[in-house]
C-alpha cells in the first residue's frame, strides 16, 4: 500500500492508498490527533456523497473539506469506485494551517495521480449473468 507525505505551516498530512480490485480506499490522516471524521465515495462517473460522523465534542467534523477536495481531483483518473477517509487535528490550529490544508490535500491528490498513472490497475474482470440468465 503506497501512502503519500505533505508537510506545510508546522504540520503534516498523509494518505495511504489500498487498491481493492478496480477500487480504491484511501485514509487521509495527520495532525496531532488522527481519526476518522467523514467518509466520501465517488466513481469517474457519480457525484461525491459524504457522512460526516460527529466529534467528541458534539459537532461534526469538518475533514469533508479535505475528502470533498481530494475526491473532485481524483475523479477523472479512478478506475473504479473510491472511498475516502479523512481525519485530520491540528491541537490549538492557526489560521495559516487552516489555509495550509488546500494545498496539501492537492499536494497529495496529485501525488496518488502520478502514482495511478504509473501503477496502472491491473484486475479481473468480473462476469455477469447477461439479462436472460439466472444462476444455476
Amino acid at each position: 500500500m503506497p501512502t503519500f507525505t505533505t508537510e506545510q505551516a508546522g504540520y503534516q498530512m498523509q494518505a495511504t492508498v489500498q487498491v481493492i480490485g478496480y477500487d480504491l480506499l484511501i485514509v487521509v490522516t495527520g495532525g496531532t490527533n488522527p481519526h476518522i471524521g467523514d467518509v466520501t465515495t465517488i466513481t469517474a462517473t457519480t457525484p461525491a456523497q459524504t457522512v460526516k460522523f460527529p466529534s467528541h465534542d458534539g459537532r461534526f467534523h469538518k475533514d469533508n473539506f479535505i475528502s470533498d477536495r481530494m475526491a473532485k481531483r481524483l475523479q477523472s483518473s479512478l478506475p473504479g469506485s473510491c472511498t475516502i477517509t479523512a481525519g485530520i487535528h491540528v491541537n490549538q490550529i492557526t489560521k495559516a494551517q487552516i489555509a495550509a490544508a488546500a494545498p496539501m490535500t492537492d499536494d497529495l491528490s496529485q501525488q496518488i495521480i502520478t502514482w495511478l498513472q504509473a501503477h496502472p490497475i491491473q484486475a479481473a474482470r468480473p462476469e455477469y449473468y447477461g439479462d436472460d440468465e439466472q444462476p444455476k
